[in-house]
């Protein structure tokens, strides 16, 4: 049976997140997760890849941690996510105390989520050079991997640099939180089984997989099984499916396929609108499970 989930930008007019972390608790969810854009710049010439007009909630998210602390405050066994960070928009440093400082107060419920991003312009007014942004990131995320892991943690790369130091509080879970690498190049599988536990694909229809040059979930599912394996990681990989439509059909399939988590989307709305679509979600979920 899969975990079932919800995803949403949080924003100033949604539904306050306390408010919503407690519903989804009392209906059964597994988790929550938020999205995040620190910022989208005015002459952005990056095409969004979900379609022509960039939605409105890109501009207004709230930082997702202090969005997630809230939701933290209000429940006890939800889960708590982000889909994703853009882990290089962040000082690993910063970042490795505010994911830790996460886990600590929700007692170990944190999901890290992270990815590259697609807006060039945004990233670069963070100092990021888009041909190197993958490198980057590999960098900070084992970094926070050692801050979080070491006593006296240390990482020396090309483009994150460090003599020991003393980071604290360490996560609640050991070695840190899960961390699902949202991606689907074909590099992604094996960045999955080097430095990441599970992958995070945004939903396309696998029905039009063949026709239109969409993503092989099963042939990405057993490529991330096959690499993890080269690696010779033990355990098992997380699979979680990122905006699956809220429609039995969708669900059925991807569960078939093998994604032990589906990640419902929501709108960035208030609780008249979305207490009547988590309803829906969790009937959905009862009768697909």
């Amino acid at each position: 049976m899969p975990a079932f989930g919800v995803l949403i930008f949080p924003t100033a007019y949604s539904m306050p997140m306390g408010a919503l972390a407690q519903a989804l608790e009392e209906r059964g969810f597994e988790s929550l997760f938020v999205c995040e854009h620190t910022h989208i710049p005015v002459d952005r010439r990056t095409p969004w890849p979900g379609g022509a007009e960039l939605p409105k909630q890109y501009f207004h998210t709230l930082d997702p941690y202090i969005a997630l602390t809230a939701a933290a405050m209000t429940t006890s066994e939800l889960k708590l996510g982000t889909g994703i960070t853009l882990v290089n928009q962040h000082d690993p440093i910063v970042l490795a105390k505010t994911v830790a400082s996460l886990d600590v107060l929700s007692n170990g419920r944190t999901l890290l989520g992270i990815g590259a991003g697609w807006n060039v312009e945004e990233m670069a007014n963070h100092g990021t050079a888009y041909p190197t942004r993958w490198a980057l990131l590999r960098e900070r995320t084992l970094a926070m991997k050692a801050l979080w892991r070491d006593d006296e943690a240390k990482f020396h790369g090309e483009h994150v640099n460090f003599d020991p130091v003393f980071s604290y509080p360490k996560p609640r879970q050991a070695g840190g939180p899960p961390v699902l690498l949202g991606a689907s190049s074909k590099w992604s599988f094996d960045r999955v089984a080097e430095y990441a536990d599970g992958w995070m694909p945004i939903y396309q229809d696998p029905s039009r997989a063949a026709a239109s040059g969409a993503l092989d979930y099963a042939a990405g599912i057993a490529e991330v099984r096959r690499c993890w394996a080269a690696r010779e990681r033990s355990g098992e990989p997380d699979f979680s499916a990122f905006g699956v439509p809220g429609k039995a059909a969708a669900i059925a399939q991807m569960h078939e396929l093998g994604f032990n988590r589906q990640l419902l989307g929501l709108p960035s709305a208030d609780a008249d609108t979305l207490l009547p679509l988590l309803d829906k979600y969790a009937q959905l979920a009862h009768e697909v499970g």
